[in-house]
């Protein structure tokens, strides 16, 4: 059956160059949407501009190429709160709380924020600001640093540009400029694991590992929290291969791979 002509070319278009954008594994040139899409060059070019406007691609001028930008984690958020990945990271939440006693939380990364779609409080724990909806730099968060050593050089480089001012919330605890979150994010691509001590709230740490999807972006992260001084190392590392399990777990659920 020959395929049926869209109402709205423009704009079937400019979604098959999104979709196109996100199945990838880092930017790409414009020529090589042209060609892969069959698309007129002047086209693309015009659609991409489009895209770029709008927040929904980035442009890096210095490498020629595009990637998804941040309004497409807007939509991409937008969806994940109402399908699978809330309902199975709930589960796994839920598994991580009743392994450890101990506080735990799924977010996604939206920009430079993640955005907490889980959170369940452990019996006899204090209340933690990665409530439900909740917002916070993802850079001083275990479950943004996870995502964020996940994502392509070009990608965080786009997020965080050369001479980006980082926000510290105390004490001046936290990566202070794009360079040094990058040193910081290199260890954590190497662990697998992300660690956050006192950077969101003083006193209580964080290990996260992230969810990723069939091309290995980060779909999400997995984290358990804890009052600091209230484990010891056996109890830390327990912590950390039930985030393990868990986030590898979520992955499978939902087609995904291993961090």
């Amino acid at each position: 059956m020959a395929p049926t002509t869209p109402k709205a070319p423009a704009a079937d278009a400019a979604l098959r160059v999104l979709s196109h954008l996100a199945a990838q594994r880092g930017p790409v040139a414009a020529s090589r949407i042209a060609a892969d899409l069959e698309l007129p060059r002047s086209t693309t070019y015009d659609l991409l501009s489009a895209l770029v406007d709008r927040g929904f691609a980035l442009h890096l001028p210095e490498e020629r190429r595009y990637t998804v930008g941040p309004a497409a984690y807007e939509i991409s958020a937008g969806y994940l709160r109402h399908a699978p990945l809330a309902r199975i990271g709930r589960r796994a939440v839920e598994r991580m709380v009743d392994a450890t006693g101990e506080s735990g939380h799924l977010a996604v990364l939206h920009g430079r924020h993640v955005l907490y779609l889980v959170e369940e409080r452990a019996r006899m724990r204090p209340s933690l600001v990665t409530d439900i909806g909740v917002r916070i730099p993802a850079h001083l968060t275990a479950t943004g640093r996870a995502m964020l050593a996940a994502l392509p050089p070009a990608q965080l480089r786009a997020l965080y540009p050369r001479g980006t001012q980082l926000e510290r919330r105390h004490d001046d605890a936290g990566p202070e400029d794009p360079a040094a979150l990058r040193r910081l994010l290199a260890d954590v691509a190497r662990d697998g694991i992300a660690r956050e001590d006192g950077e969101v709230t003083p006193g209580f740490v964080s290990v996260a590992a992230a969810v990723r999807d069939s091309a290995g972006w980060p779909t999400a992260a997995l984290a358990l929290t804890w009052r600091e001084g209230t484990l010891d190392a056996p109890g830390e590392t327990a912590c950390i291969a039930v985030v393990r399990r868990e986030a590898q777990a979520v992955a499978t659920a939902l087609g995904g791979r291993a961090s």
